[in-house]
């Protein structure tokens, strides 16, 4: 009964600590992202179209998925990420994972999108949606 209760408490407790340390890398993971975007920026004079074009599509978040990037000067307004004022996010570009459950929608407010972790205010925040 002991290791029962041992287990019933100390199972969440460490989803809990591992959720923390994956969503620690994917913030980590964006701000190198980041910079590598606007050293192509400073050399180039423009944003690349995609992270391949940069060289940068190999990363993986730490759920195993693509970083999702788009490059807003040439987006479409319907692809772009919105707070809960429904205003983009960010003015030069979106750069986010979609997170555990894998779902996303352009509204951070949205279920889906909670538990992204997203680069907002042209880098100023970067963490969860949920907590933007």
């Amino acid at each position: 009964m002991l290791v029962g209760l041992l287990a019933g408490v100390g199972v969440p407790a460490y989803r809990a600590v591992i959720q923390r340390a994956n969503v620690n890398r994917a913030v980590a993971d964006i701000g190198d992202l980041s910079l590598q975007l606007y050293r192509w920026q400073t050399n180039t004079g423009a944003f690349p179209p995609n992270l391949a074009a940069a060289g940068l599509n190999g990363r993986l978040d730490p759920w195993g998925r693509p970083y999702a990037y788009l490059e807003l000067s040439t987006a479409n307004p319907g692809q772009v990420r919105r707070d809960q004022n429904l205003v983009p996010i960010n003015t030069d570009f979106d750069l986010y994972s979609v997170g555990r459950d894998g779902a996303t929608v352009t509204a951070l407010t949205a279920q889906p999108s909670r538990d992204d972790v997203v680069r907002a205010n042209n880098g100023a925040y970067i963490g969860l949606a949920e907590n933007y």
